[in-house]
C-alpha cells in the first residue's frame, strides 16, 4: 500500500502564506545532538517544571570558572595594535570562540558588539508569517546575552548591545573606536549570509586613519574577518568541498572519522581587556540587553516539563552535571530515546543552536570521561550526533536556499494540503492521537521535544495528515530553543521525502512508537493529564476516553511487516516517505 496525500485542492480550508500568526508561540527543535530519544523509563518528571542544568546558579558559575580557568594560558602574546571589534551572532560564548582570541592578539583593544536585529527578533517565517523568533527562545537568548555580558567582564572586556540591523550598527561603532578588523562567526544560510554581505559592504564606506607619522596617516577601511567555528570538525579540514559533500550522512561520517581530526579548543589569555578608551560616548555607551516586553514579547511561565537556563555557564554546568555529576554519559546510547524527564539524553541543543556551548569542548569533555571513567557505545554515540548536526551544516552550504523550497535540494514535485483546521489540530495538540498531541503541548509548554517526539509529529503531518511540511519546520522556527536552519530545515526535508539522501524513507506507525517508547503512557499521562486515570495499556488507545480522531492513521501502526514493506516500496513521483533525523 501507498500512503497518499491530500492536494491542496483537495483542502477545504486552503492555509494560505502569512495567514497563521499566532501570539506569544512556544518554542521547539530538530537536532540530532538535542534530545536524542527510547522508552520514557528514565526518571519520569512530576509536579512543577525542572530546570535544565539542575545546578544553582553559584554552583553553575563555578564551573563555569574552573572550566575557563582549565583553558587559559598564561603563554599566550599579543603582537596586534590598534582595536579589534568581536560582532557576536550565534557563538554567545567566550570558551572556545576563536573570533574572540583571534581578535585579541591581533588588536591593542578589543570591543564586544551583539546587535539586536529586528529582522530576528521581530520579524516573520518566510512563506507563512509565524513570528521568527517565539518568546521562549527569545528568552533564552536574552538569559545567553546576560551571561555573556558577565563572562566577558570576568575576562576584563564587556558587551556593547545596540538594537538595529548589524550592517548600519557595525560601521558606525568601527568608526566611533577606529576599529581595523571586525572578527565574527561565519554562517551558512541564506539570511545571515545576506547579513554578512550588507556589513561588508557598510565597512567598505568607513575610513579610518591609523599608523604613520602625522601627515601620513593612510585611510583604511576596516576589513570583515570571518572565523569557522560552528562545527565540531572545521571545513578546513575536510577531505572533499563542500560541494563534493557525500550526500549519505554514513558515507561523511566515515570519511571524517578516518581522514580528519578535531581541532583542539582555543585558549583563552588571562585577560581579553582592555575594551577601547574613547569613542564609546560616541556612539551611546554600552546598552542594555532586551527584555521580553522591549522586544513586544511576553510568556507564561510552565509549571510542567523542563525549563533551560540560558548562557554559557548553564551550559558548561549541563556538561558538568550530566557526564561527571550524575554519570548519565555512559548510558546515553541505551537512554537517549526517551521522551520524559531531564536526564535520557543530554539536551545540550539549546546552548550548542545558541552557540553558547562549543561542540569541540564537548568532544573533548567526552574524551576526558572516557580516559577517567569509561569508553563505549554511549560515548562514542554523544560524537556521533555531533557529526550529524555538522553534516546538516555543511549540507546547508552545499545546497542552499533548495532546503527551504517545497521540493527540497532534489526538486521532487509534488501537492501538499495546505488545511488551517488540520494544522491547527496538530499545532495546538487536538489531534485525537495522544502522542502527537503529548508532544505539541510538551512544545508549546517549554519549546523542546524529544528527537524521537519530532520524528513521529513530523511523520504524522506531513504522511497521515498530508499537510506542506514547510508550514512543520515554519512552526518549529518560530517555538525550538534549539532552533538553527541548517538542522531545522535538514530535518524537515528529511522527514517529508525531499531531502537529497532518499533512501532511508520511512514512515512512523503511532501505536507501533507508542508501545515501544512510551509503553506505560507515563508521557502522554503527563502532558495530558486527562488520561492518568486510564490502565496504562490504554492511555496511548484511550478509544471514545479522548477527544475525537483528526484524521485516520493512513496504516494501523500495529504490523511491523506492513511498516517494512512500505519502506521498501518505490516511491512514485508524487509521493513521499522519509524518516526525519
Amino acid at each position: 500500500m501507498l500512503l497518499h496525500f491530500l492536494s491542496s485542492s483537495s483542502a477545504s480550508s486552503p492555509l494560505c502564506p502569512r495567514f497563521l500568526l499566532h501570539t506569544n508561540p512556544p518554542v521547539l527543535r530538530f537536532l540530532a545532538m538535542s534530545a536524542a530519544a527510547s522508552s520514557s523509563s528514565s526518571r519520569p518528571v512530576r509536579g512543577a517544571a525542572v530546570p535544565v542544568p539542575s545546578l544553582g546558579a553559584d554552583e553553575a558559575g563555578a564551573v563555569a570558572d574552573e572550566a575557563f580557568q582549565r583553558y587559559t594560558s598564561p603563554s599566550l602574546r599579543r603582537g596586534g595594535a590598534g582595536v579589534a571589534v568581536v560582532w557576536f551572532r550565534n557563538d554567545l560564548r567566550v570558551l572556545d570562540n576563536e573570533a574572540l582570541v583571534r581578535a585579541w592578539a591581533a588588536s591593542e583593544a578589543v570591543l564586544a558588539v551583539f546587535c539586536v536585529d529586528p529582522r530576528f527578533f521581530e520579524g516573520s517565517t518566510h512563506y507563512f508569517g509565524f513570528p521568527k523568533t517565539g518568546a521562549l527562545r527569545a528568552q533564552f537568548l536574552i538569559e545567553c546575552l546576560g551571561d555573556l555580558k558577565q563572562n566577558l567582564r570576568k575576562k576584563g572586556l564587556d558587551l556593547l548591545v545596540r538594537h538595529g540591523k548589524p550592517e548600519e550598527i557595525l560601521p558606525s561603532i568601527a568608526k566611533a573606536v577606529s576599529a581595523h578588523t571586525v572578527y565574527a562567526h561565519k554562517e551558512t544560510c541564506s539570511e545571515e549570509l545576506l547579513v554578512e554581505r550588507l556589513v561588508r559592504k557598510g565597512l567598505e564606506q568607513v575610513q579610518i586613519t591609523q599608523g604613520g607619522a602625522p601627515g601620513q596617516k593612510k585611510p583604511l577601511n576596516p576589513r570583515l574577518q570571518l572565523i569557522w567555528e560552528a562545527t565540531l570538525y572545521h571545513i578546513d579540514d575536510l577531505l572533499f568541498t563542500v560541494n563534493n559533500l557525500p550526500d549519505v550522512y554514513t558515507q561523511f561520517r566515515k570519511a571524517v572519522e578516518s581522514k580528519s581530526s578535531v581541532r583542539s579548543c582555543s585558549k583563552l589569555p588571562p585577560s581579553l581587556g582592555p575594551p577601547p578608551s574613547s569613542g564609546l560616548d560616541e556612539i551611546g555607551g554600552w546598552g542594555t540587553i532586551p527584555t521580553l516586553e522591549s522586544l513586544g514579547l511576553s510568556v507564561t511561565k510552565s509549571e510542567k516539563g523542563m525549563h533551560f537556563i540560558g548562557g554559557e555557564s548553564a551550559a558548561l554546568g549541563r556538561v558538568h552535571e550530566y557526564f561527571w555529576k550524575k554519570d548519565q554519559l555512559k548510558v546515553y546510547k541505551e537512554t537517549r530515546n526517551g521522551m520524559l524527564g531531564p536526564d535520557y539524553s543530554t539536551k545540550f541543543s539549546p546552548w550548542l543552536a545558541s552557540g553558547s556551548l562549543s561542540p569541540r569542548y564537548i568532544c573533548e569533555e567526552v574524551k576526558r570521561y572516557e580516559k577517567q571513567r569509561v569508553a563505549n557505545d554511549s560515548t562514542y554515540w554523544v560524537l556521533f550526533e555531533l557529526i550529524w548536526r555538522d553534516y546538516f551544516r555543511f549540507l546547508s552550504a552545499k545546497y542552499g536556499n533548495s532546503i527551504f523550497h517545497l521540493g527540497g535540494p532534489r526538486k521532487v514535485v509534488s501537492k501538499w494540503s495546505q488545511d488551517q483546521a488540520l494544522f491547527e489540530s496538530w499545532r495546538e495538540g487536538r489531534t485525537g492521537y495522544p502522542l502527537i498531541d503529548a508532544n505539541m503541548r510538551e512544545l508549546s509548554a517549554t519549546g523542546f521535544m524529544s528527537n524521537r517526539g519530532r520524528q513521529i509529529v513530523c511523520s504524522f503531518l506531513v504522511r497521515d495528515m498530508g499537510i506542506d511540511w514547510r508550514i512543520g519546520a515554519e512552526w518549529f522556527e518560530t517555538c525550538l530553543l534549539d532552533y538553527d536552519p541548517a538542522s531545522n530545515y535538514g530535518n524537515w526535508t528529511y522527514g517529508a521525502g525531499v531531502g537529497n539522501d532518499p533512501r532511508e524513507d520511512r514512515y512512523f506507525s503511532i501505536p507501533k512508537q507508542a508501545k515501544t517508547y512510551d509503553p506505560e503512557g507515563e508521557y502522554v499521562a503527563y502532558w495530558l493529564p486527562e488520561l492518568r486515570s486510564l490502565a496504562k495499556e490504554r492511555r496511548n488507545f484511550p478509544g471514545a476516553s479522548y477527544i475525537r480522531q483528526i484524521v485516520p492513521l493512513k496504516f494501523d501502526g500495529g504490523n511491523q511487516k506492513k511498516d517494512q514493506q512500505f519502506n521498501r516500496q518505490r516511491r512514485p513521483n508524487n509521493m513521499y516517505r522519509r524518516q526525519v533525523k
